[in-house]
């Protein structure tokens, strides 16, 4: 049975913005969680940590790389599999964000407003030299992207039933299957009482 180990909301960010420190030059870092776990909210707080050490350090939430609406309610405004394989873009965060700032010193920090749905009309930001990019929000784990370090905020259904909006409660199979099916990440986080989390560390070989 994996081995987690209690660590406060202090030290998990501390823990994730050493985990970005150890690389030096552009460093791409995903926080998988569902929106019940504010995935965004945690890698702000990285990012917060980074910059006041002198590290340029940015967030890209997944909820502004949706795809338009026709696209992803085209079964619907609840089905479970288009939540799960249509909503986000992940090919224009690997073509906008990835790419672009691995490739020209460059990324796009929003593409799709979905509430007005309509793109934003972002320009590319320009990158520093040991740029950390925290790609933040639910299914980022299995979605092929690649990045540098990855990061999963476990829920059980229970916390996911307690935490989600009700009208958000319908994406929760598509969640829970997510995870069962993705790699497992670099730091896996139980983060069923974010006020009391606990991790398990990938050990790699070498």
């Amino acid at each position: 049975m994996a081995t987690y180990e209690p660590i406060t909301p202090d030290r998990l960010e501390q823990m994730c913005a050493d985990v970005a420190e150890l690389h030096s030059g552009i460093h791409i870092m995903a926080i998988d969680g569902a929106d019940a776990a504010r995935p965004v909210d945690l890698a702000e707080r990285v990012a917060t940590r980074l910059t006041t050490r002198g590290r340029a350090a940015a967030v890209v939430s997944t909820a502004d790389f949706l795809r338009p609406a026709s696209l992803r309610l085209e079964y619907g405004h609840t089905d479970t599999e288009s939540y799960r394989a249509i909503w986000f873009d992940h090919d224009a965060l690997r073509r906008e964000v990835i790419e672009a700032v691995r490739d020209h010193g460059r990324w796009l920090p929003r593409l799709w407003n979905a509430p007005r749905d309509r793109s934003f009309r972002d320009a590319p930001r320009p990158a520093a030299a040991d740029q950390v990019i925290l790609i933040a929000g639910p299914l980022l784990l299995g979605s092929g992207l690649d990045v540098d370090t990855t990061i999963a905020l476990l829920m059980s259904e229970g916390a996911l039933r307690r935490h989600t909006p009700p009208g958000m409660a319908w994406t929760i199979p598509a969640l829970l299957a997510g995870a069962e099916d993705a790699p497992r990440a670099d730091i896996d986080v139980r983060y069923d009482h974010p006020d009391r989390p606990a991790i398990r560390m990938r050990r790699r070989a070498g």
